[in-house]
């Protein structure tokens, strides 16, 4: 099968074309019409309805399904694929909403910042579809590739995607796609090119340090790096010889409590009982700058401020525009392959921590548990934490 580069395929979104984008032969064995929603053309639809005729769907982050109080579809998801279907809508101004231009219609109010859940009838012709935060390094289907793709061109995180049959019903593949490829003069590429594609995008790290660090908890080494796609620099302490398989805390920055010893928040206990931890047994902690879940110090601020007015720590970060998780764990996979590690056994209980970190090639041999103690000011926030984000606590 000709495939184009993803390069090619980000300028034909950018100008408002629809792709092919075909998966695995082992998985669905399918293509898929795909349009970035901020950049597609008001032919999008029908073209989709009368050349793909599958189902249209419109793939979006979580952050957006939050915000517009797109609930799931079933109570129990049990998709084969576990594609997460939310309840199907229709903007509030449409008819029948069935029509390529309201379908269209309310393709684009989903990324309307000012839409809200009452904007929309439920059930209704528009299917949206939640991928995964990770997108193709979480699961490779084309939801999660179709939002990749809007992210790549610098657009909202939302798309419209639709399988393409045959003319006898069946699904298309292989010669058919190329076929159906040269007819319409797309671009088409694959997940698998995708998902390289993405991890390609590696930044570049240096080791710029690294100094002897007497702490109340125990010696350690402390080593400092740059990276290309950050301007702040990340710290690693370690205590011990470094070995393929590494008790390794990975622990994001958070000034209000680390550095001030807030009690808003359990980073500040979290951080003292991972050097206490590594102290004693050998190990790792890598500190990154991701301050508020990735959202910024002055941020998390304004976070802190719609608390104080009844929100939780995730609905806060929905309510400034952002994903509840903006943070990214591509800097860590690479420093622990710096020292030499594929496998951790990871003091957390962030589940996406875990998932991140395997997409980019790192093992998780075992989670060690990191209880702290509760207090007065963050039992709202613990409780958030383990009911909205899965946290295992």
């Amino acid at each position: 099968m000709q495939l184009d580069s993803i390069d090619t395929a980000l300028q034909a979104l950018k100008k408002g074309e629809s792709i092919i984008v075909v998966d695995d032969e082992n998985r669905e064995n399918e293509g898929d019409l795909v349009a970035v929603t901020e950049w597609m053309n008001d032919n999008t639809v029908n073209f989709m309805a009368t050349y793909g005729k599958g189902l249209i769907c419109a793939p979006i982050s979580n952050a957006i399904a939050e915000k517009l109080d797109l609930n799931p579809m079933v109570t129990h998801n049990s998709d084969v694929y576990g594609t997460q279907f939310t309840v199907s809508v229709d903007h509030i101004q449409t008819t029948t909403g069935i029509s390529a231009d309201e379908r269209t219609m309310t393709a684009r109010a989903l990324i309307d910042e000012q839409a809200t859940g009452s904007d929309f009838n439920k059930p209704g012709h528009l299917f949206p579809l939640i991928a995964q935060d990770n997108g193709v390094l979480s699961r490779r289907g084309h939801t999660e590739a179709s939002v990749d793709l809007a992210k790549l061109t610098g657009a909202k995180p939302a798309a419209l995607i639709c399988e393409i049959m045959d003319e006898d019903g069946t699904m298309a593949k292989g010669a058919s796609l190329e076929a159906f490829k040269e007819t319409h003069g797309l671009v088409m590429i694959s997940i698998e090119d995708l998902e390289k594609y993405r991890k390609s995008s590696i930044s570049k790290l240096d080791a710029k340090a690294k100094v002897k660090m007497p702490t109340e908890y125990g010696n350690f080494d402390m080593y400092g790096f740059t990276t290309d796609n950050s301007e702040e620099d990340i710290v690693v302490i370690a205590n011990g010889d470094i070995n393929k398989t590494e008790n390794v805390r990975i622990h994001s920055a958070c000034l209000t409590g680390d550095i001030f010893h807030s009690q808003r928040c359990d980073c500040g206990e979290q951080l003292a009982a991972s050097m206490k931890y590594i102290a004693e047994h050998g190990g790792m902690i890598l500190y990154l700058p991701q301050e508020g879940r990735g959202i910024g110090l002055i941020n998390k601020l304004k976070a802190y401020e719609l608390i104080e007015q009844g929100y939780d720590t995730v609905s806060a970060n929905i309510a400034l525009g952002f994903e509840e998780d903006l943070r990214d764990y591509q800097n860590a996979a690479q420093i622990l392959k710096y020292f030499g590690v594929d496998s951790v056994n990871l003091l957390s209980n962030n589940p996406k921590k875990f998932e991140s970190l395997e997409s980019y090639g790192i093992h998780i041999a075992k989670r060690i548990e990191l209880i702290v103690p509760t207090n007065a000011y963050n039992q709202d926030y613990m409780d958030t934490k383990k009911e909205k984000m899965g946290h295992l606590i």
